[in-house]
């Protein structure tokens, strides 16, 4: 019988962060697609764009042949579902993190301004707050080159719930995302001057992954930017370091 030959699949699975949405992809997912790769965004659904939860297109069961790329920004990895990264064969996190309060003298500081986030949420506060919030996850960068999401465009009502419930998500998380494979290759990357995620808690990350995978991570701190890594030239480089693997 003849084998069937088939096209070897080049899979992502994107997924933004808190407060984000997946307009927030928009270039990244130009050059990818330019390149061969078919691109899928996971949604939360803060604002006005309805939830997603994206599949991998092989049937489970059937044995996958080519690649499965996540691509998570911030708190994306830990809103993923356990089995679609379970089975990704590379992993490449942004800004991200295991724990986001370090197990150190600041966590109590960093608990009480989380609680105090999610208390303004809903209030007239709110605005005030996330814009502040965006500011920082964007330093030293302007918000400028940010296509505007549900922060600028304004939450939805079951939006506004999920939030605060993500926000208790990252509030509780202390571990590697559920379902984190131990054989992908896995890229992080890092703003040096990111403003959101702790430096204690991105050297935490990259031991995390070392102790987890059969192979230690790829790491990238990208001098002079911050947590949203504003960076055209990134897009590029991670499509390359994607590309040259076996």
């Amino acid at each position: 019988a003849h084998a069937r030959i088939k096209k070897l699949m080049k899979e992502i699975i994107a997924m933004h962060g808190w407060s984000g949405d997946s307009n927030s992809w928009h270039e990244w997912f130009k050059h990818f697609k330019k390149h061969g790769w078919d691109w899928k965004n996971g949604e939360r659904g803060y604002g006005n764009i309805p939830p997603l939860h994206p599949r991998w297109q092989n049937k489970s069961g059937e044995k996958a042949s080519g690649k499965r790329a996540v691509i998570g920004h911030s708190l994306g990895p830990h809103l993923l579902e356990a089995d679609i990264l379970a089975q990704a064969t590379d992993v490449i996190l942004l800004g991200s993190f295991s724990s986001f309060i370090p197990n150190d003298q600041t966590s109590r500081g960093l608990l009480q301004a989380l609680k105090s986030m999610k208390k303004q949420l809903g209030t007239k506060e709110e605005s005030t707050m996330l814009n502040a919030f965006l500011s920082k996850a964007c330093q030293p960068d302007g918000t400028t080159s940010l296509f505007s999401g549900p922060i600028q465009n304004g939450l939805s009502l079951q939006g506004r719930e999920k939030l605060k419930a993500d926000l208790d998500l990252l509030i509780a998380s202390q571990d590697l995302p559920k379902g984190f494979p131990t054989t992908a290759r896995v890229l992080v990357v890092e703003g040096e001057k990111d403003s959101i995620v702790l430096p204690s808690a991105r050297r935490q990350l990259v031991d995390d992954l070392t102790e987890h995978l059969q192979n230690p991570p790829s790491h990238w701190i990208i001098p002079g930017t911050g947590h949203a890594l504003l960076i055209p030239p990134l897009i590029k480089k991670v499509c390359i370091w994607l590309e040259e693997s076996p």
